[in-house]
């Protein structure tokens, strides 16, 4: 027997989960929510089945459980969410030019793509007005440099 909540029937109950799960997962796009939303989906149709209720629970936590385990991560690297690059981490690798010295307690200054950025040496190293450094990454606003030792021919 179908279990009731007086007039509404449990496949009502699993259409409104349905439609809740989807909304939160449209307003957060966190590829969370969509399979608890896909499960009461299964659920709607479950529901015409003479199923008791506990069962339903159950099989709804079971396959929301699996879809999460075994689906959202593919999905995550197949719309790549989370990994965007921003324009600052397309700064590591570059050179740029010491415009004010660089100590080992006492942040400089560099000239990289034409903008000047707070800089620290990633070694602590003392790197000098005018000579050319390598940005290993960016740390908030300031730039992490070494310096670039260039090789001299003879």
């Amino acid at each position: 027997m179908l279990f009731d909540f007086g007039y509404v029937s449990m496949r009502w109950i699993w259409v409104a989960l349905t439609i809740i799960f989807s909304i939160i997962e449209v307003l957060t796009l966190g590829l969370t929510t969509v399979w608890f939303a896909i499960a009461a989906l299964v659920m709607v149709f479950l529901s015409f089945l003479p199923i008791p209720l506990i069962y339903q629970i159950m099989i709804f936590l079971a396959i929301s459980a699996v879809l999460l385990i075994y689906t959202r991560p593919v999905a995550l690297k197949k719309f790549k969410t989370g990994a965007e690059k921003t324009n600052v981490d397309s700064l590591a690798g570059k050179h740029a030019l010491v415009t004010k010295k660089i100590e080992e307690f006492d942040k400089g200054e560099i000239k990289l793509n034409g903008q000047i950025w707070s800089a620290r040496s990633d070694d602590g190293s003392v790197i000098n007005e005018g000579e050319k450094c390598e940005v290993l990454r960016i740390e908030g606003v300031h730039a992490i440099v070494r310096i670039i030792k260039e090789i001299k021919e003879v």
